[in-house]
């Protein structure tokens, strides 16, 4: 039999030919012999242990060419694994040998290897199959197999933090520090056993722990096997380490986003609070105050958009996440907090922090004004500064798009405040209609402010008919131009909420516009968006909240 010469004090032969003679255990002398040279068994494979934990794989093997059959025998005799440290020190051992980039066959089919036995160390199904061969050792520890392997994964969990804790906080001492090989091997053996409630402050200190390394050091599949779980709520982690998972893994946060859509999609939801309750779970929102988030979430969001062609449903979404995100970003502590121009680092800053403005934070009587300094700044880049590129025209629509609630008190105010209506009018004109060629935004702004005059001369009428608001209705229900028909639209719902005599006609107007044209969702949507900032802001009016209520329990039907 080989025995390992280079370090003799280890006298790796004898402890390979008592592995061999010990076996499984299984007869009353063999069990008293493992028992009495366990406290020199475990200080071996210590001393075996510090040997190689430097060495790699490849050398530990050539030093050690045996050691594969050693710790596999002593792995399957549970007086070993049970006594003290032993069980650690041998996963520590098998995590030496594991090839974390393998090059041929061999390699691929010694970590299989691996992984195997670091199943076998954790898994319950495998001491309740070995029932029989276990329960002289369990019983006499007082432990039924379900006990034991419970205290086993707590005790192997609490050691395993501990010692990857310790070396996050003595990084600077090299001697001392663990290898990124190990730790990547520590996150595959995990991967089968992610969903053990006992496993997650293991999970949580891989996913916070960065060691020394440029390089990612923990597995895809261990980062991956996470985030499904987490996505699917078999665990629960806390906030930091779901965002550290998603900065060190853009898979994981792209995958995310995508179930986010998904789930929103996939199910009714009858209002933005339920809208908004469904992202705060998800966590994104407040992931996103991180600006590598946010600026990778909002590209996914972006690409949704023009997916599905602008839809109003997926824009009604990215405004809530938004309005979520600057939320999160305003209740982050002033030291943490990082500036603006991170998440917008290519869009005009005056701009920007003109939209994160939000409503409720000025006063009702300075929102006008506020509107025709967006409008103003807005209207200035995109035609007296000769906007470069149709991409660098999208990304200021999106920019305004995404802050959407101030183009609702914009239509909004339209009717009942004493606005400049030019400005406001061609900050619509532009969210409907971003693009100007042939005219089509200066034309949509003509056709706006024609319907804009015609609702202002109704809107102090109490006694209203459908027949007065026909040059109306029929710009909606006559127009081929879908941006034309979605802002008379917009003015029309607006008028019909907040107008004395539309309320008596509300229904019936709204009921024969999505009966003759395809606006149902984009009124519901509006709605929806009303009521959600009635919600937050509040609104005088109670006939407007009845009216409001009345006209979403309507359409929820027919969307």
């Amino acid at each position: 039999m080989a025995q390992d010469t280079t370090v003799p004090k280890l006298n790796f032969g004898y402890w390979l030919d008592k592995a061999i003679e010990w076996g499984q255990a299984t007869t009353l002398e063999s069990q008293k012999d493992v028992c009495l040279h366990l406290p020199q068994l475990q200080e071996f494979l210590h001393q075996l242990y510090e040997t190689i934990k430097h060495s790699g794989s490849t050398v530990a093997i050539q030093q050690f060419p045996l050691i594969g059959q050693l710790l596999g025998r002593l792995c399957w005799n549970p007086f070993v694994i049970g006594y003290d440290e032993s069980q650690k020190t041998l996963m520590w051992c098998l995590c030496c040998l594991y090839s974390s980039e393998p090059q041929n066959a061999v390699e691929l089919k010694a970590n299989s290897w691996i992984r195997s036995l670091l199943c076998h160390l954790l898994s319950s199904s495998k001491w309740e199959s070995n029932e029989a061969e276990t329960s002289t050792f369990l019983s006499a520890l007082g432990y039924t197999s379900a006990d034991y392997y419970c205290h086993l994964v707590k005790n192997m969990v609490i050691s395993l933090v501990t010692e990857l804790r310790e070396n996050q906080f003595n990084g600077l001492n090299i001697q001392g520090s663990i290898s990124a090989n190990r730790v990547n091997a520590v996150s595959i053996f995990c991967v089968p056993l992610i969903t053990l409630p006992d496993l997650t402050p293991l999970l949580e200190t891989l996913l916070l722990y960065h060691g020394g390394s440029s390089k990612e050091i923990l597995c895809s599949e261990f980062l991956e096997a996470v985030n499904e779980a987490f996505l699917k709520k078999k665990i629960s982690l806390p906030e930091s380490a779901v965002f550290s998972l998603w900065l060190r893994h853009l898979p994981s946060l792209e995958k995310a986003t995508l179930h986010l859509l998904d789930q929103l999609f996939s199910i009714q939801l009858n209002s933005l609070e339920e809208v908004a309750c469904v992202m705060k779970d998800s966590l994104l929102p407040q992931a996103a105050s991180h600006p590598a988030i946010f600026r990778i979430v909002n590209e996914i969001f972006k690409n949704a958009l023009m997916e599905t062609d602008g839809t109003s449903g997926v824009m009604t979404i990215i405004q809530v996440f938004t309005q979520l995100f600057l939320q999160a970003h305003q209740n982050e502590n002033k030291q943490h907090k990082f500036p603006l121009k991170a998440y917008f680092p290519y869009h005009h800053q005056p701009l920007v922090r003109g939209l994160v403005r939000r409503p409720f934070e000025l006063p009702t009587t300075y929102w006008s004004q506020h509107l025709k300094h967006i409008s103003d700044m807005v209207k200035t880049l995109v035609e007296d500064t000769n906007v470069s590129s149709l991409t660098d025209l999208f990304e200021t629509w999106f920019l305004v798009a995404c802050f959407g609630e101030w183009l609702d008190i914009a239509a909004e105010q339209l009717l009942k405040a004493a606005v400049e209506p030019d400005a406001v009018l061609w900050l619509l004109a532009f969210y409907y209609c971003p693009k100007n060629e042939n005219q089509q935004r200066t034309q949509t702004v003509v056709e706006a402010q024609a319907v804009y005059n015609h609702l202002m001369m109704l809107f102090s009428c109490t006694d209203l008919s459908l027949q007065d608001l026909e040059a109306a209705i029929h710009r909606i229900t006559g127009i081929e131009q879908c941006w034309n028909q979605r802002l008379t639209t917009h003015l029309l719902t607006n008028f019909l909420l907040f107008s004395p005599g539309g309320h008596k006609i509300a229904q019936e107007c709204i009921c024969h516009i999505t009966k003759t044209t395809d606006t149902s969702k984009e009124v519901y949507n509006l709605l929806i968006r009303t009521a959600y900032r009635f919600n937050h802001s509040g609104e005088e009016n109670q006939r407007t909240v009845k009216l409001l209520n009345e006209l979403l329990q309507k359409l929820t039907l027919k969307v």
